[in-house]
């Protein structure tokens, strides 16, 4: 005989636990294409969160490390059913998404800024190896639309009040990471290790700096 679920001595625990899940918030890391994301990514990997990938976008020349995508995000618009496995884990979203993100759900966001020339040469490397335009519109142009679009996307976020955002700066985790991922660390409830989170930052890969 089956015995019923609640008569079992683990169910008080598993119901407890599916309460906890359930309460989970969803870690995005996001900001503009070529900002940082993927080396927050495998920094949050690293420190012990667990990251919603599904490795089909493999590592090459440009993120030796990988990108840490999910394909179905860029599908969020019409596709919301994924999030509810992105609880208590970590997704990248780029921030031309989040205004997707429905209300139903709490968010932390680790928003990446970067230097916006190194942005725009890190693009345009990354078009030239793909073999593809690299000055459709001038930088100039470009860095306004995407300055525009960061100031929208960020008074965006401080308007939702089901979303926590903490900003970090590519440029200043590759000058010195400790206090950045000390920073992560806490927003997210300090269960994440700091030593693993520095270790990623790797100065080697800081190929597009410019000098200020």
């Amino acid at each position: 005989m089956v015995r019923p679920m609640l008569e079992c001595p683990l169910a008080p625990f598993l119901l407890v636990r599916k309460s906890l899940m359930n309460n989970e918030p969803i870690t995005i890391v996001s900001g503009l294409p070529r900002s940082g994301t993927s080396m927050m990514m495998k920094m949050l990997e690293a420190g012990g969160l667990e990251a919603l990938t599904d490795n089909i976008r493999t590592a090459d020349e440009d993120n030796p490390k990988g990108y840490f995508e999910f394909e179905r995000v860029k599908q969020i618009e019409d596709d919301k059913a994924w999030l509810e496995d992105a609880r208590g884990r970590v997704v990248k979203l780029i921030s031309a998404l989040l205004k997707h993100l429905p209300p139903s759900y709490d968010y932390k966001v680790i928003f990446m800024r970067r230097a916006m020339p190194e942005i725009l040469a890190s693009q345009r490397q990354m078009l030239i190896r793909r073999g593809e335009p690299a000055d459709a519109v001038p930088d100039d142009k470009m860095a306004a639309m995407f300055e525009k679009h960061v100031a929208q996307v960020e008074s965006w976020l401080a308007a939702q009040p089901n979303i926590q955002t903490v900003y970090v700066s590519y440029n200043e985790v590759m000058k010195d990471a400790r206090p950045h991922a000390e920073l992560v660390n806490r927003f997210l409830g300090n269960t994440l290790k700091v030593d693993a989170m520095v270790g990623v930052a790797d100065a080697a890969l800081y190929r597009q700096r410019r000098e200020r």
